[in-house]
């Protein structure tokens, strides 16, 4: 593990980085198209403006980021408590097998236990088996519920 790698929360000061990161989540990995900037950079700019929304910590090395992980917040009313999805978590390519997804994932973890969230939530593609992976090795388990979509 890379001690020079720092994981804290997203900041205004990281916009253009943390936009370059969530286009290579998008369109590199998820080969979803190309979003506006506009549209892209007014999520990170919501997620700052608004922590009751969500938020995303970052995880950077010698002033570059170099991956990040996006929670966004909602309630379980099961549990009539707060609710976090841990929507994305992404370490660039260059970055990956320095334990920085592991990294990022416990982060997020204690900051929903820190603030007694009933649960973290998260998906991932059926053939993302490094996500899998790293999924059961930090103790998460397949939810009982299915996940449904539509568009």
């Amino acid at each position: 593990m890379d001690k020079n790698i720092v994981i804290r929360e997203a900041s205004d000061q990281d916009i253009n980085q943390l936009y370059i990161l969530m286009k290579q989540y998008i369109v590199d990995f998820y080969k979803q198209p190309e979003p506006k900037e506009s549209e892209l950079k007014g999520l990170i700019h919501h997620l700052l403006e608004n922590p009751a929304s969500g938020l995303q910590f970052v995880a950077e090395v010698n002033g570059a980021l170099i991956g990040f992980a996006t929670l966004y917040f909602t309630f379980s009313t099961l549990k009539v408590k707060r609710q976090a999805i841990l929507n994305d978590l992404f370490v660039a390519p260059d970055a990956r097998g320095k334990k920085v997804g592991e990294r990022l994932f416990q982060t997020c973890l204690d900051y929903i236990r820190a603030n007694n969230f009933s649960s973290m939530t998260w998906e991932t593609a059926r053939d993302n088996k490094a996500a899998q992976s790293l999924y059961d090795k930090m103790g998460g388990q397949i939810s009982q519920w299915l996940v449904y979509e539509i568009q």
